[in-house]
């Protein structure tokens, strides 16, 4: 479930988008942002810190800090409260929509009385708002594919949150009395990056028990459904959970089958067919005389269809079982193969911890290298200097050695521009020992112009990697329209290596894109963008998106020995 800093930093959040809203201070909306951020990043738990421990973190000053405890304590701010008296709900639901600011939103609210999605889809299809100051047909679309985004995503939800409830209640049954086995299945097994709706397997001779400790778990808001072999719950956070008790002999088989994909599943039903069998949730059996074969594991199954165990990444139809026929399933790149993050932020730029805590906090992890990448200078919010970047790096270099088994890389992420150009000249690049290239403005530039910035960085010699290649943010914005193809093959071509963000907002490159670039031979930075310490662990999201785009070891550049990195790294090499 949500830890309390998310919900801490939720509500600041919707604080700044009020005082945006309604014309107040922009400074004070800022410092909302931030303390909201630095709030979500910090590692410790804010419901258990007091004012000095709240007053420690970056970025909250007294004022913050008293309403984070009133909320903590009473379950709301009387200061927010207020805020939303005085701003339209309808207007707080506009601001859901990706592409639509909170500026905007007021806009539409005062001039044409907008107060719903509804409204404003009927509102765009006449285009009313054309003739509002700031709008126009390229601002119709944008809003019109913000909707789109917003009902695709419908009830779904990052892979994060799923993750953190699936283990909770998984760990929670584990303890029950009876309980043989419990893990989560469906696309929460498979790694897809937003989740419906969360699947729970037991293996248990008697399901009451088990069913009886489900409906009665902390996070269960709302019983949906109570039976013998399914129970479906609602949870505090809206998310729905189904739980499955299984017999125990069939724990393979309904794994199996409740993992899915439904198109793996058609797949796997129809070759079991070809052998004259049948495959249920409950095993495998014999057409004609019902004789159970094989239930108990997935790779009993697997193996008497003549394939090896598919990994569940896998599982999407996409050629893993014409592929396990001839046995030529790749082996999949893992989170112990990973030797190192190679994107990562601290409170010298954006992010909200110091270097000092980012680098111990990497260590821990057991990682042989770690790059640290703050924002170059033409992010100008960021008031990054030569002389900030250049006395970072003599801090680098003292910590080097400071925490034994892992080396230290000083980089940073540099902003491709309009025109392809990179913050710094390249004298002063080949001073770092990794650059990372990213896409973080004029998202609406034209196809051509796009794809001829992002190609333009791969080219330059001093650039290793190309940071969130798309740039989308999942439900938020979508990726920018390049000619991504041709972007792979100057990848290929540069030896430029493309990122793949763990981070679960953006996971970009996704699983697809990947798929398409490997085929271009490229190969992939996984790396979590981290801003602070609780987002290192986001890698296992990285790495789960590059198993379901067939990624071995040897595709991805941070799994490889420091000197063979540092070989592909070293500027002029490509």
């Amino acid at each position: 479930m949500a830890r309390p800093n998310e919900e801490v930093e939720a509500l600041l959040q919707e604080y700044a988008d009020l005082v945006t809203i309604s014309g107040g201070d922009a400074y004070k909306a800022r410092a909302y942002e931030k303390a909201a951020r630095a709030i979500g990043g910090h590692h410790a738990d804010v419901s258990r810190l007091d004012l000095k421990g709240l007053l420690d973190i970056p970025g909250v000053g007294k004022s913050i800090a008293e309403k984070v405890l009133e909320y903590l304590s009473t379950g709301r701010v009387s200061m927010i409260e207020e805020a939303r008296t005085v701003i339209p709900a309808g207007v707080r639901e506009l601001i859901s929509i990706p592409m639509l600011g909170p500026k905007k939103a007021m806009v539409l609210y005062e001039e044409l009385h907008i107060s719903s999605v509804d409204q404003l889809l009927d509102a765009l299809h006449e285009h009313k708002l054309r003739d509002l100051k700031g709008f126009g047909a390229r601002t119709e679309e944008n809003i019109l594919h913000g909707i789109a985004l917003l009902q695709q995503a419908g009830g779904r939800i990052l892979i994060d949150a799923a993750t953190d409830a699936a283990e909770q209640i998984t760990a929670e049954l584990s303890g029950v009395a009876g309980c043989e086995r419990c893990a989560y299945a469906g696309s929460l097994r498979r790694m897809r990056e937003t989740i419906g709706d969360v699947d729970i397997l037991v293996a248990a001779d008697r399901s009451a028990p088990l069913m009886e400790a489900f409906t009665a778990l902390p996070v269960t808001a709302e019983v949906i459904a109570h039976g013998e072999k399914k129970t479906s719950i609602r949870t505090t956070k809206g998310l729905q959970v189904d739980l499955r008790v299984l017999p125990p002999d069939a724990w393979g088989a309904g794994l199996l089958y409740f993992t899915g994909s439904k198109a793996h599943n058609i797949r796997i039903r129809e070759l079991a067919v070809r052998h004259k069998y049948k495959l249920s949730e409950y095993g495998l059996f014999h057409v004609k005389s019902g004789k159970k074969i094989v239930s108990a594991t997935e790779e009993e199954i697997y193996a008497r269809l003549g394939l090896p165990w598919i990994p569940p990444t896998l599982r999407e139809d996409r050629g893993e079982i014409a592929a396990g026929l001839r046995d030529e399933l790749p082996e999949l790149v893992t989170e112990d193969d990973i030797r190192g993050d190679l994107h990562t932020h601290t409170d010298l730029t954006d992010g909200v911890a110091p270097l000092e805590e980012m680098v111990a906090a990497a260590a821990r992890r057991g990682y042989t290298y770690y790059a640290v990448t703050d924002h170059a200078p033409n992010l100008y919010m960021q008031r990054m200097t030569d002389a900030k970047i250049l006395a970072q790096r003599e801090q680098v270099r003292a910590l080097d050695g400071k925490h034994r088994r892992m080396r230290l890389l000083h980089g940073t992420e540099l902003n491709i521009g309009p025109g392809g150009d990179l913050d710094w000249p390249d004298d002063f690049l080949a001073g770092f020992d990794l650059c990372v290239a990213s896409v973080h403005s004029h998202f609406n530039q034209s196809r051509e112009e796009l794809t001829r910035r992002l190609i333009r960085a791969c080219e330059n010699p001093h650039v290793a990697v190309i940071g969130h290649p798309t740039t989308r943010q999942i439900g938020k914005r979508p990726g920018i329209d390049a000619d991504f193809d041709a972007v792979f093959e100057a990848c290929a071509r540069t030896g430029t290596a493309l990122e793949i963000n763990s981070h679960p907002q953006r996971l970009d490159l996704c699983d697809e894109d990947v798929l398409r670039a490997k085929r271009y031979g490229v190969k992939f930075a996984i790396s979590t963008d981290a801003h602070s310490v609780t987002h290192l662990p986001y890698m296992r999201y990285g790495v789960g998106t590059a198993q379901r785009g067939w990624l071995t070891k040897d595709d991805v550049i941070n799994t490889w020995p420091l000197q063979k990195l540092r070989r592909f790294l070293r500027p002029g090499t490509h």
